[in-house]
């Protein structure tokens, strides 16, 4: 007897990399070498060639769907009668700790900024919208950090809204990693964007995942026109987080004012016992219980290989 195949369905439609590459068409290459050193992290080497092959053709492709949206709001108000505010366009990228998302939401910015429909392109950390160490510790979640309930979400989504609205001048919040709290007074400005970047661990989350009852029903993820989840195997962002941590022990870690001072002094077995430790017990179970299944929420995913580069894209059909 012979069994039927059932069809598979996927959500996405899936892209090598050298088949993602061919849709930058005849987009120019508006960075150089210098302008990468300023954007990877400390652990990552992206090339120019990998800017050409995944990133230009993921602006172009949000170059496209901006405008599209900008027309809508010109269509919408022209028919209203309105002279409302502009409406920037908001993208969201997720991913685990360590996995390269600063690195990305970074290229991303400087990509669309040099398209000339949309100079001004902001990012923002939801980073800054972590509860103070002082009230982390008062609720005994310091070593939750990072996961949903240490966040003020409240805070978070009254930000978004505002910035939703076309409120023509909005603050964020910012976060130190040297002293790894949120810097008091200190406020970063978001004046009449074109695009906001919002990157963070759990920004495609909803109720779905584990959250604290007293979760608002609005969630960040409402406020984004576009979603990207920067994706790769626990085990290589095990590891990068291990080498991140390495090297940050021979630079801010040593610096008097870093809240990981301590961990300066470490010897190389000590510091990969202590990183291994932080991963398996923190970070580890934050993305598996709370960022990885956000992921299918994403409308693009990068998927990265051991090498930290991005080898597959992920483009949700319409």
């Amino acid at each position: 007897m012979q069994t039927e195949l059932k069809p598979q369905f996927s959500r996405y439609i899936t892209f090598e990399r050298k088949d993602w590459a061919l849709l930058r068409a005849s987009t120019p290459l508006p960075l150089t070498e210098e302008d990468l050193v300023r954007l990877h992290g400390i652990n990552e080497q992206v090339s120019l060639q990998e800017v050409e092959e995944v990133y230009l053709p993921l602006s172009r492709l949000l170059n496209l769907y901006v405008d599209a949206t900008q027309n809508l709001y010109r269509a919408s108000r022209s028919f209203l009668g309105s002279q409302a505010e502009k409406v920037p366009y908001i993208i969201g990228v997720a991913g685990s700790v360590a996995v390269g998302k600063s690195t990305t939401a970074r290229i991303i910015q400087a990509l669309l900024s040099r398209w000339p429909s949309h100079p001004k392109v902001d990012l923002v950390t939801t980073d800054g919208f972590l509860y103070p160490n002082a009230v982390l510790e008062q609720r005994n979640l310091m070593k939750r950090k990072g996961f949903p309930e240490s966040y003020d979400v409240r805070k978070l989504i009254r930000f978004m809204a505002d910035v939703k609205s076309g409120k023509p001048l909005v603050h964020a919040p910012v976060y130190s990693h040297l002293i790894y709290d949120v810097v008091p007074d200190e406020t970063i400005e978001i004046r009449h964007p074109d695009i906001v970047i919002v990157e963070g661990l759990n920004v495609l989350q909803t109720g779905g995942t584990k959250q604290a009852k007293s979760a608002p029903r609005l969630f960040v993820s409402d406020f984004f026109d576009f979603t990207i989840y920067v994706d790769a195997d626990e085990a290589h962002i095990k590891h990068w987080y291990i080498q991140r941590f390495q090297a940050l022990r021979e630079t801010a870690f040593r610096n008097p004012n870093s809240y990981f001072r301590r961990y300066a002094d470490l010897t190389d077995q000590e510091a990969v016992a202590t990183a291994t430790q932080i991963w398996e017990e923190i970070n580890a179970v934050n993305l598996r219980e709370n960022i990885l299944p956000t992921r299918p929420r994403a409308q693009l995913i990068l998927e990265k290989g051991e090498d930290h580069a991005v080898c597959r894209v992920r483009l949700r059909k319409l």
